[in-house]
């Protein structure tokens, strides 16, 4: 079997997911062809209280066999904040990039592969269906603000809760404008908040509050949360804009 390269990895990651890993190839060695961790578990701000371990599982052929040993494994490492893996094949990524540009650039930039060929930093993305996927998600976002808030009644923990899950994915949408740009995109939250600011030119302090929010590390008061709800949507209304004026 070849061996497992978890190097550069929190020991809290390792900790919890090295048994399932081992586990899997253990049981299907011959049809896995790589497995990757992606996004926060693989970042130097990755909190092991807060954060969920994602990856991703390639197989040389999808197999619903594989699928069925793969869900109850849930059960056994869920309570771990490990997340049900993704599984694709090396022919389903390269039909799928196209569709998925946003999400392939991020596992792209952000990713640990710990058993078999690194496809991920194999993957290459083209502008034009990076800027489309990039349109839809803000106008998406925008949406979802405006529905989210309605549906809190102007409810304080609501308006958080919506607040949280929107703000959620703005780090691969960033990445992936930044990539547009023409600026290689960096890995850690921070980094992406800043540079992106530097790039767009737009005021991008209230989404490093917001990491703040979800981290629990900031508790605003009804009106400091109403304030961050309407700062955020009006940099959301200039970024769509940013990326509108788009010519790629």
């Amino acid at each position: 079997m070849e061996k497992m390269n978890f190097t550069g990895l929190a020991p809290a990651v390792v900790d919890r997911i090295a048994p399932m890993i081992e586990e899997i190839i253990a049981e299907h060695s011959q049809n896995i062809h790589s497995f990757h961790i992606v996004g926060s578990a693989v970042m130097s701000d990755y909190h092991e209280k807060l954060s969920d371990i994602n990856s991703v599982v390639v197989l040389h052929d999808m197999d619903l066999s594989f699928i069925a040993f793969l869900a109850p494994l849930g059960k056994k490492y869920g309570g771990k904040r490990i997340a049900a893996p993704l599984v694709m094949t090396p022919e389903y990524i390269r039909k799928s990039i196209d569709a998925f540009p946003v999400e392939f650039l991020n596992f792209k930039l952000v990713h640990k592969t710990v058993y078999g060929d690194d496809v991920l930093n194999k993957v290459k993305i083209k502008k034009s269906p990076l800027r489309l996927q990039c349109e839809r998600d803000i106008k998406v976002k925008l949406i979802g603000l405006r529905q989210g808030y309605l549906s809190s009644l102007g409810k304080k923990e609501h308006v958080a809760a919506v607040l949280v899950r929107s703000v959620s994915g703005t780090m691969a949408l960033f990445r992936a404008v930044i990539y547009l740009l023409g600026k290689k995109p960096p890995v850690p939250r921070t980094d992406v908040i800043r540079t992106f600011g530097a790039a767009t030119g737009v005021e991008t302090d209230i989404f490093e509050k917001l990491l703040l929010l979800k981290a629990g590390a900031m508790k605003p008061s009804e009106l400091e949360l109403r304030a961050l709800f309407e700062r955020y949507y009006l940099s959301l209304e200039s970024i769509e804009k940013i990326i509108d004026d788009l010519h790629v």
